[in-house]
């Protein structure tokens, strides 16, 4: 928990969390947040700066070989190195959460269901969504096929959760569901699906989803480690309303987006 550029752990004891504001990043400070305020689970935090390779240094790369954050590294457990959001999920909670507050036995089916979704966040909506950003917004040459490819098939998943989420208050659980390792896997990437060019309105039951999630402390405070994202729907539309020129070029390139779904005949379509 320093300003300055990190060289190496710092902690001895406890969790300690290599992350950054992205999506993955928030799966694992998220759920730090969600044990401390459920257990008093204590952990240490390092701002992993992707925009100055950090993650790339010999150090950071004994930790996690991909190179990527998030990470974490178990000092009570010697020395334990985790990396992979879905991994980090599954290991706090198999050895952190012994009442299931946030994840399910793992004799019961909801288990099995929680896997599920984790697996296809891990395996689809992620993936999708950050090629997505890409292609729609960092792409150094414009592609409108790999725009109108990665946003249409984010949006077909989205129609996947919104129906998931249209009788239930949560993702996985009896009833309503519960919030779990399954909601905070997702909640990262949705929490910034505008920026992504998904129109969240044609999504409304994910649209109540993301703002009853975000009522949750744990998740406010989750979501500022090391740093609230720009890019994450409330600040963008913040930002949109306060400053006409931001406006003028999100409207640009959603004009932009349309005429590449346009140009290849898109249109949506989700079970």
């Amino acid at each position: 928990m320093t300003d300055s550029e990190p060289t190496g752990l710092i902690a001895k004891k406890g969790i300690e969390l290599l992350t950054f504001g992205t999506p993955n990043g928030y799966k694992a400070s998220i759920l730090l947040e969600e044990l401390k305020e459920a257990y008093g689970t204590e952990y240490t935090w390092q701002s992993i700066s992707i925009m100055k390779n950090t993650q790339k240094e010999p150090w950071f790369t004994a930790v996690c070989p991909n190179g990527r954050i998030p990470a974490i590294v178990d000092h009570d457990r010697g020395d334990f190195a985790v990396f992979e959001g879905i991994a980090i999920l599954s290991y706090l909670t198999r050895h952190y959460d012994p009442e299931h507050k946030l994840s399910f036995p793992i004799d019961s089916d909801d288990y099995s269901v929680c896997e599920q979704w984790m697996g296809w966040q891990h395996g689809g909506l992620g993936p999708m969504q950050g090629q997505a950003n890409h292609m729609f917004k960092f792409a150094k040459e414009p592609n409108p096929y790999g725009a109108q490819r990665y946003v249409g098939e984010t949006e077909r998943l989205y129609g996947i959760l919104d129906k998931r989420l249209s009788e239930r208050d949560f993702v996985v659980g009896a009833g309503r569901g519960r919030f779990s390792i399954a909601d905070i896997s997702l909640l990262g990437w949705c929490s910034m699906c505008i920026f992504s060019g998904v129109d969240i309105e044609l999504f409304p039951h994910v649209k109540a989803w993301i703002a009853r999630c975000q009522e949750r402390p744990a998740v406010k405070r989750g979501f500022a480690i090391p740093n609230e994202a720009f890019f994450n729907n409330e600040p963008l539309l913040k930002k949109l309303e306060e400053e006409p020129e931001a406006k003028q070029k999100f409207d640009e390139s959603r004009k932009y987006l349309q005429e590449c779904k346009d140009k290849y005949g898109y249109k949506y379509s989700s079970p």
